[in-house]
């Protein structure tokens, strides 16, 4: 048999569970996981090496994950809009995923719109079936069933990683005959400065209050790697001083707990000490500066990184 693969763009609304797939397939923690809607802003790829067996040479799966489709209100949500486009162009499969706990409606048929103008074959995911009846499940197939033909529809739990093998095995059927596009050590394409001011950005998601994640990010400003430890200063911004009180939080508190959790998700990521130093600054309406948000696209960053005329 000839060896399969190719690029698998994941699509969703907000909190449809893209990124808690990316993260099970994959066998690692690639992208933050939040309950927040917009967690993901950026495309990820994650790399998946099927080995061979029985006679078959294997494959390579490179699944995309992407933010969550919405209507877009600022710059930042411009920008993940054309995040989302960019992972649809020259795919070779979509992966539709529906959360089953939510009813569908415009929002639902928006991304299946999406989907179907790439003109790639569509898988649809039925996400969540641990949190619903099972006699519910039937109803919800026949209603996505009249919607499109899809190639594949697939009842599954990614949390608890229920129906994942089955999607595999038929993702590696679906794809084309192709090449091994990465090498077999390599997991993703992101560059770790990028997914430190990630697992920082995580940490805030998780213990600041409802609106403050929407207005906050992260840049790593320094990063310089030691043979004992490996050191990273990186900013928080935020849009307005109340949120930056928050924060820093009373006596620094808050900033503490931020940078001692994700220093510890960062050590457990390089498998090296790590000294981490957080600032919070306050950029008034960031995610309406089209320059601010574009720069803070690693691929960007790395441009900036690497000096004219070199790989």
């Amino acid at each position: 048999m000839p060896f399969h693969s190719g690029f698998v763009s994941i699509l969703g609304r907000p909190n449809a569970g893209k990124s808690t797939l990316l993260n099970a397939l994959v066998g690692e923690k690639l992208a933050i996981i939040s309950p927040k809607p917009q967690t993901t802003r950026n495309r990820i790829r994650g790399i998946i090496h099927v080995p061979a067996k029985r006679g078959s040479p294997g494959g390579q799966v490179i699944l995309v994950d992407t933010p969550g489709v919405h209507k877009p209100d600022s710059s930042l949500g411009r920008k993940m809009m054309v995040e989302v486009r960019q992972a649809l162009e020259g795919c070779d499969l979509i992966l539709v995923m529906v959360d089953v706990t939510q009813t569908s409606g415009p929002g639902a048929e928006f991304v299946l719109d999406m989907a179907r103008r790439s003109g790639a074959p569509i898988f649809l995911l039925l996400n969540k079936i641990d949190r619903i009846e099972k006699g519910k499940l039937l109803p919800i197939i026949d209603q996505w069933r009249k919607l499109h033909d899809f190639r594949e529809i697939i009842p599954i739990s990614a949390l608890k990683r229920n129906g994942l093998d089955v999607v595999l095995d038929r993702v590696l059927e679906a794809l084309p005959q192709g090449p091994k596009y990465f090498p077999e050590d390599q997991i993703t394409d992101q560059p770790v400065r990028f997914m430190a001011a990630e697992i920082i950005r995580e940490q805030v998601l998780r213990d600041t209050q409802e609106e403050l994640p929407y207005s906050t990010t992260v840049v790593v400003d320094e990063f310089e790697e030691g043979e004992r430890l490996t050191r990273i200063a990186a900013t928080i911004y935020c849009e307005r001083e109340g949120q930056k009180g928050i924060l820093v939080g009373k006596g620094g508190q808050m900033l503490k707990k931020i940078g001692t959790a994700a220093r510890l998700e960062i050590e457990k990521m390089l498998d090296t000490k790590i000294f981490l130093e957080l600032f919070v600054k306050v950029r008034p309406l960031w995610r309406d500066s089209r320059e601010f948000v574009d720069q803070l696209d690693w691929r960007r960053q790395l441009e900036k990184l690497v000096p004219p005329g070199k790989p």
